[in-house]
């Protein structure tokens, strides 16, 4: 099964995945029926998860809503941290992840809006670039894992810190090495080379410790958040949490 995903992902489009990757995964479920382990997200419990990403970490995706381990994270910390679930909120959502997508869909309390250039999924064809909307429009914004394939994050978040609401806030999660500082060469073109150097063909960069204060260079008010330290051990072994995962809190600048 690992060597399975792993060939999946490397060599098949997410635009292409995200068509068909559920219907699989979903009849995989089947076999992965148990207790020990439950998705925060579905509320749905296996004896394990999946195994998911290029080396396949084990425990990871949910084969029901197909949430990984980043967003049982990140929907535990909005249900404990945030009034997202309460509160009226006017949300972008760039390249939405299809474990949250019709689930925010139906929260009576949202205006919910997708956005992305190439993903199936969404509602907007848009360049986070040069995002189509006006100045103080969103209460909230995620764009997760996106930053590390624009050709220009700063430019991304200075888009991203105009459309937020003066008090508007948002997530923006992104692979995170163990680097000083974030790696990136623009000459660097070639797929194989990139895939050498970042880590994924499709990645123009690879974010280090100064992820936060890079992002910040915008405008745009970037936290690191140490939630899951928060968490007893039992809920992270539960639903299979990222130990070591920062949020990363934004706020209008």
């Amino acid at each position: 099964m690992k060597a399975l995903i792993s060939w999946t992902i490397r060599n098949i489009p997410r635009k292409y995945l995200q068509r068909v990757s559920h219907v699989f995964l979903r009849m995989a479920a089947v076999f992965y029926r148990g207790k020990e382990v439950q998705c925060n997200i579905c509320l749905r419990s296996f004896r394990r998860f999946l195994p998911y990403g290029r080396q396949a970490r084990e425990n990871a995706l949910c084969p029901n809503c197909l949430g990984l381990e980043r967003h049982r994270l990140m929907w535990l910390f909005l249900k404990k941290n945030t009034g997202f679930f309460e509160k009226q909120l006017k949300v972008l959502h760039v390249a939405p992840e299809l474990c949250f997508l019709n689930r925010f869909k139906k929260l009576p309390n949202l205006e919910y809006i997708t956005g992305d250039l190439e993903s199936p999924l969404a509602q907007v064809k848009m360049d986070i670039h040069q995002i189509p909307f006006p100045d103080n429009s969103f209460d909230v914004v995620f764009c997760n894992h996106v930053l590390e394939h624009v050709a220009d994050d700063l430019q991304a978040c200075r888009e991203i810190n105009r459309v937020l609401k003066p008090d508007g806030w948002g997530i923006l999660q992104s692979p995170v090495y163990n680097l000083e500082q974030t790696l990136e060469d623009p000459e660097i073109k070639e797929p194989a080379e990139r895939e050498k150097v970042f880590g994924q063909s499709d990645h123009v960069r690879k974010y280090g410790k100064d992820y936060a204060s890079r992002l910040s260079k915008s405008g745009l008010k970037v936290t690191e958040n140490a939630f899951v330290k928060t968490l007893h051990q039992d809920r992270i072994k539960k639903h299979a949490l990222p130990e070591n995962e920062m949020i990363f809190f934004c706020q209008k600048g």
